[in-house]
């Protein structure tokens, strides 16, 4: 029988990559229903081909949000969605072409804010990148307050 720590052990990691990734499936779904849609934004950015770009999105946002949460090459696939992240920020939210992007209704308000979250899941994916492994949960409740092993200021500890 599994005792509540293993099982916290293995449920909470797959939740954290549930709850970074589990967007990513729904984007992909709402630029199959919503193609034309998601055609004309394709067409906005200076890239070449873009229903192959369309399709090659839907694939990447299909297919590494699963093998991140099954733990199957996630590292790749956390690189990808990452690389996947930070160029779809670079090239349909910038937020620096809109004059006045800071006023209430600014059309840049809403591309500055999708261009920092594109950045807190690059971040986020870097870390399944660059981790791999994650603390056991009797190690968060004993010190909970306690730095992570890849702390800037070890002696802080």
């Amino acid at each position: 029988m599994i005792n509540l720590a293993e099982w916290l052990n293995t449920a909470v990691p797959y939740l954290a990559k549930l709850c970074l990734v589990g967007m990513f499936p729904l984007s992909a779904l709402d630029k199959i229903v919503h193609w034309d849609q998601a055609m004309k934004q394709a067409r906005s950015a200076p890239i070449p081909g873009p229903a192959v770009l369309l399709v090659l999105g839907i694939l990447v946002e299909t297919i590494t949000p699963m093998l991140i949460i099954i733990g199957w090459w996630d590292r790749a696939a956390a690189f990808v969605l990452m690389g996947f992240c930070a160029v779809t920020a670079l090239l349909f939210h910038r937020w620096w072409e809109y004059p006045h992007f800071w006023n209430r209704q600014g059309e840049g308000k809403s591309h500055f804010w999708d261009f920092f979250k594109n950045f807190g899941l690059v971040g986020g994916l870097l870390l399944v990148v660059i981790i791999g492994s994650y603390a056991p949960i009797s190690t968060i409740g004993e010190h909970p307050l306690a730095s992570g092993p890849q702390t800037v200021f070890p002696l802080v500890r």
